[in-house]
């Protein structure tokens, strides 16, 4: 079977399905259109963020399954892979730590306002007094809008500061 991985994927992943025997093409900086015009031999697809249009399914003779490594599947095709009869998969709650991460350190650095405090800095002011104002996150009421997996892991860490 060959695989067209077309994002940017870990290497030990890549590793791990030629392990399997399958036949993996690697080539994470593939655009939308790239996948379209060479998309013709491939059993598998994966991406990540990268879309697979309908142009990339209809051109695929082989094609029997799209992965999208990470939740949703917006940037894949639903409907023509349907009408080919191509399975599509996901990988919901595979980055959710990650992204709550994120997440709280967004929040923190609001509100520490850590970007202006870095752009000052590199431009020479070390402004303490005002970069020393900040509310802080504990105390916070936080407002989760949809608790998925992503917003429980987001709760836990907010939760963890107090909030």
């Amino acid at each position: 079977m060959k695989v067209l991985i077309a994002d940017k994927f870990p290497d030990l992943y890549v590793k791990k399905l030629q392990e399997l025997g399958l036949d993996v093409v690697y080539s994470p900086k593939m655009g939308e259109e790239d996948i379209a015009n060479n998309s013709k031999d491939f059993n598998i697809i994966i991406v990540r963020s990268t879309k697979v249009n309908a142009k990339a399914i209809e051109n695929s003779t082989n094609l029997n399954l799209i992965i999208r490594a990470g939740a949703g599947v917006d940037n894949i095709d639903i409907q023509a892979a349907n009408k080919r009869g191509v399975y599509v998969a996901n990988c919901p709650g595979k980055n959710s730590i990650a992204v709550a991460e994120l997440t709280i350190g967004l929040m923190l650095s609001l509100d520490r306002r850590i970007p202006d405090n870095v752009a000052d800095f590199h431009k020479g002011i070390w402004n303490k007094e005002e970069y020393s104002k900040a509310n802080g996150l504990f105390g916070r009421n936080l407002a989760l809008i949809g608790v998925g997996n992503i917003g429980k892991e987001v709760a836990k860490r907010a939760l963890a500061l107090g909030m």
